[in-house]
């Protein structure tokens, strides 16, 4: 039979399912060094935020088929070691979707009517129903700023609540908008507009502070704004200034930049603040759902099933993953880079498989490049299961074609993607084993490698204009790692392709756009 360890705090019913099919041992609060020891022993491996599953975790565990995370992030868990060891790697990004939901709309509730401190005002003994006079939520505008399953479901909720709904996502299309009784916008006019605004978005270097004085700046001054999605997305010290000079009328934040809470302007507020302690998953529904979820998908695998969300690639054996691995990285990579050359509201992907590539399995491949599209925005919400509905839900089209005839490397990727920039298409290969080249950018010809920042510019093929591009640079105190130029006729158009040490400060594109020559500049992050 089967072993599986439990190794946090897992609800009861979720082993009752493991039971079923294996033999199950909890055991919590395990050193790292103790979970290396006795890993051996287990086929699967089912935890929460507190076990970390390192490297050397994995690697112990000889027979590990499934690692469980009963919940929705996988930062504890080395998943390309795991990957590469063919072990799937599973969470439930599901589970707590409505808790989340439900506590935004609950904290949206409690400002707009004052009931903490109505309620702390009652338990010292007063009745003080004037101070505490409220607004109503009907007809008022909310302002979703990303409309994934959470936000969705805020959605759906606040239009039976008779209000009018604004959605800022550049990554959703404007059908799945509608559906909602959403009408996208620009991220100005839902700060300008909206009664409410609510956050249901990652936390990534383009959102931190994407809520800063200068947003806030815009917003009406009876606004008020909840985050239930990650701490840092707000500037807390400019969110606690405006509410002191009464900028915005009030705020609600159940995450902060630093878990828990420290030294804080926010605390000195009075009844226009309200806070939580991170409490949006925390339900008892929220903790039985994750449980049975991740627990379904481990019985499942044991019994040699497929995994519903797997958050490497399941299905493969680990002879097939391992010979697709560095094509399946080629491929994120590509879908990332041509949906920021695109812009964010990609309508459509073509991805087609050239020269020996053109025979091998071509699904993964697909779904690798659709990972990547999708990554900028979503980090860590979209993987290799998710990524073909993500993609569906937010009406992107995925044509997928073959081309055995292109022999100019063994085998070749090209991703062409139509956005809210244009279309745009890239192509690239690898060297060796595993050494990825770009090989093209808008049919271009460049040989590059991939570089965590990068410059791409569209200009005429005209002296002098890479060194004006280089002395702006300079002038800026970014610095070129390397530069490529690539063009198809002498005096033409041609591409040129930066790798920079550091990201692009935010007011550089512009002075970059007034170079003489310089038809189109694109900064990405990869």
């Amino acid at each position: 039979m089967p072993k599986v360890l439990v190794s946090d705090p897992i609800d009861q019913v979720g082993i009752d399912i493991l039971s079923q099919v294996a033999q199950v041992d909890v055991k919590t609060d395990l050193s790292p060094d103790d979970l290396i020891r006795i890993i051996p022993d287990y086929d699967a491996l089912m935890i929460r935020s507190g076990t970390r599953v390192t490297q050397a975790v994995i690697e112990a565990g000889n027979q590990l088929k499934i690692i469980g995370r009963a919940g929705v992030g996988v930062d504890n868990v080395d998943v390309l070691a795991a990957t590469r060891k063919g072990i799937v790697v599973v969470n439930s990004p599901e589970g707590n979707t409505i808790a989340a939901a439900e506590h935004t709309l609950a904290m949206m509730m409690a400002m707009s009517r004052y009931i903490p401190a109505a309620n702390q005002s009652v338990k010292a003994d007063k009745w003080d129903r004037k101070h505490f006079t409220g607004v109503e939520v009907y007809k008022k505008t909310l302002g979703i700023v990303g409309l994934g399953k959470i936000g969705a479901h805020v959605a759906t909720v606040a239009r039976a609540m008779g209000m009018k709904l604004l959605a800022y996502d550049p990554f959703i299309s404007h059908e799945r908008a509608e559906q909602l009784g959403c009408r996208i916008v620009e991220m100005d006019v839902l700060l300008q507009q909206a009664d409410y605004i609510t956050l249901h978005i990652p936390k990534t270097a383009e959102t931190t502070h994407l809520i800063n004085a200068a947003a806030i700046a815009r917003m009406k001054p009876t606004a008020r704004i909840i985050n239930c999605a990650r701490g840092g997305i707000i500037d807390e010290a400019a969110l606690a200034q405006a509410l002191q000079e009464g900028k915005i009328a009030g705020a609600a934040l159940d995450v902060y930049e630093q878990e828990p809470l420290g030294e804080s302007p926010l605390r000195s507020l009075g009844k226009e603040m309200v806070m939580t302690p991170h409490l949006g998953a925390s339900t008892e529904e929220a903790q039985v759902n994750v449980a049975i979820d991740v627990a379904e998908q481990i019985r499942d695998v044991l019994l040699g099933l497929p995994a519903r969300s797997a958050v490497n690639i399941p299905g493969l054996r680990p002879d097939l993953l391992e010979q697709l691995r560095p094509y399946l990285q080629l491929a994120e990579t590509l879908g990332n880079l041509v949906a920021q050359l695109a812009g964010g509201r990609v309508e459509a992907l073509t991805v087609r498989l050239q020269g020996e590539l053109a025979t091998n399995q071509s699904q993964p491949i697909v779904v690798a490049a659709l990972k990547g599209l999708l990554s900028h925005a979503l980090q860590e919400r979209v993987n290799y299961v998710n990524a073909s509905l993500e993609a569906k839900e937010r009406g992107i089209r995925v044509i997928e074609t073959r081309d055995a005839s292109i022999k100019d490397y063994t085998g070749s990727l090209h991703l062409s993607a139509k956005g809210s920039l244009g279309e745009h298409s890239v192509t690239g290969a690898l060297l060796g084993d595993s050494e990825i080249r770009i090989t093209s950018v808008d049919e271009f010809p460049v040989n590059v490698p991939p570089n965590r920042y990068m410059l791409f510019t569209l200009h005429r093929d005209m002296p002098g204009i890479i060194g004006k591009i280089g002395s702006l640079l300079g002038s800026f105190n970014v610095n070129i790692a390397s530069m490529q130029v690539g063009r198809k006729i002498v005096r033409g158009d041609a591409v040129m392709v930066l790798s920079i040490d550091d990201p692009l400060p935010d007011d550089i594109l512009a002075e970059i756009l007034k170079v003489p020559g310089i038809r189109d500049a694109y900064t990405v992050t990869l």
